[in-house]
């Protein structure tokens, strides 16, 4: 089977819907954050192994707690896989944290955080009697 067939991304996406369900609802750890959610999956293409990222929206010691609560719980995910999911081979799954929700969070709060400095800006420079129109206040030469 090859990594990109339709048989390997119907997989992939198999996988990591019945991942999400056992995170959500099927693991009793308490180290396991609420706001985990599994974010891609790939599955080689001989089902002997499965790389799946995961993001946990929160601090740093939530992920690191969360991270270890699945890897110790790989057993107890690979053997409802394997019930739910009928392969020739159950893969070994590895978790690994994929940041790019946080990122774009954080991104997204830098930008507010610009516009409302831009806004203050504008309003200072309207209260002061400056011109805002960017050009200096400069007028044109004849």
């Amino acid at each position: 089977m090859k990594k990109n067939s339709v048989k390997n991304i119907r997989i992939n996406g198999e996988v990591q819907r019945v991942l999400a369900e056992v995170i959500r609802g099927e693991i009793k750890d308490p180290r396991i954050s609420p706001w985990t959610s599994v974010v891609s999956v790939e599955v080689a293409p001989d089902l002997k192994s499965c790389k799946a990222w995961i993001s946990v929206l929160g601090e740093e010691e939530a992920r690191k707690a969360t991270l270890e609560g699945l890897k110790s719980a790989e057993g107890f995910i690979k053997n409802r896989l394997a019930k739910v999911i009928n392969l020739r081979n159950t893969p070994e799954i590895s978790f690994l944290m994929d940041q790019s929700i946080a990122y774009g969070v954080n991104m997204s709060q830098k930008i507010d955080e610009v516009i409302a400095m831009d806004d203050q800006a504008a309003r200072i420079r309207k209260e002061s009697g400056e011109d805002d129109t960017g050009d200096g206040g400069e007028e044109p030469a004849p």
